[in-house]
């Protein structure tokens, strides 16, 4: 059964084509500007019964260069039976489009990236006949993105860094500041970044943060993940233990905010957030902690803001 994870390390790259430019520096890959992208059949079934699909195939036009395919593979596992199909996969698709063809695995944990980035030759161990070398991005080579102002840079790259990182230990604050860095964003874009991260995150338990995350900084987008939390909210709110934790969230969500903004947290304003008991007050701190360029000033009626 094909996992939410899955589908998001490689459905990103049908929803943001240009993010195979900007993993050049990650690949240690020259691409020339790219000018358009085309989204082709994932089916490489030929005439015999044995079904082959790959995650995402992309054509790509570039600047210069020409156009080449791009193939974007999701692994979640190593999987001994990926290495007779990838070669399969390039071989095939060069013969049917006359095309340079690229393969790009996108995985989440450091052995699998490992497996995957071997070479695959098929031929006699002093003289291979055909070699695959897939180009693997994952934990081991995407940035770890806990900056507001980088992740708003690049909203695509910083989105499969999320994903990639999704059982990095400093989990929290990377989704964290993408919450922030979306706050700001308009819902058509800040819509599919929302979606994609909670299905790369999976069943995982970072996946219940950005959930609170999603609930509380991104209140007002309309998401399916966002209507399902309030469709959640409304049922369980009438529960005195739901509001306790949400309070706790709430006041958890403002430090850790001021803390990945590099904001110094005073005594005085952890003592006041971890003591208060008001969710309508605690989220507008909330709101001022993305504005303000001292801790203190959260609690100002009009905080003022450092851009």
């Amino acid at each position: 059964m094909v996992s939410a994870p899955h589908e998001a390390m490689h459905r990103i790259f049908q929803e943001y084509p240009g993010l195979i430019s900007q993993l050049s520096d990650v690949l240690g890959l020259a691409l020339p500007p790219l000018v358009s992208a085309e989204p082709l059949t994932v089916d490489l079934t030929e005439s015999e019964p044995l079904e082959r699909r790959v995650d995402t195939l992309l054509r790509i036009e570039t600047e210069g260069d020409g156009p080449f395919l791009l193939v974007v593979e999701a692994q979640g596992k190593k999987d001994p039976g990926k290495k007779a199909s990838w070669p399969y996969y390039v071989t095939y698709l060069h013969n049917k489009y006359r095309l340079p063809v690229l393969l790009l695995v996108i995985c989440q944990d450091h052995a699998t990236a490992a497996w995957a980035a071997r070479p695959i030759t098929i031929g006699l161990p002093q003289c291979p006949t055909v070699t695959a070398r897939p180009l693997v991005a994952g934990p081991h080579n995407m940035p770890v993105i806990t900056n507001v102002a980088e992740a708003r840079k690049d909203l695509p790259l910083a989105t499969l860094a999320a994903i990639t990182h999704a059982d990095n230990p400093d989990v929290d604050a990377i989704l964290k500041t993408m919450s922030v860095a979306l706050r700001d964003t308009p819902e058509a874009i800040a819509g599919p970044v929302v979606e994609f991260i909670a299905q790369g995150l999976g069943n995982r338990p970072a996946a219940q943060q950005w959930r609170n995350l999603v609930a509380v900084d991104l209140s007002f987008y309309t998401s399916p993940l966002s209507e399902e939390i309030r469709d959640e909210g409304r049922v369980e709110g009438r529960a005195e233990g739901r509001v306790e934790g949400r309070v706790e969230n709430c006041a958890e969500n403002i430090l850790l905010i001021l803390d990945v903004r590099g904001i110094e947290i005073t005594d005085t304003t952890r003592d006041k957030v971890t003591t208060c008991g008001d969710p309508e007050l605690l989220r507008r701190w909330l709101a001022n902690a993305a504005l303000v360029t001292t801790s203190d000033q959260i609690f100002d009626d009009e905080a003022p803001t450092d851009r």
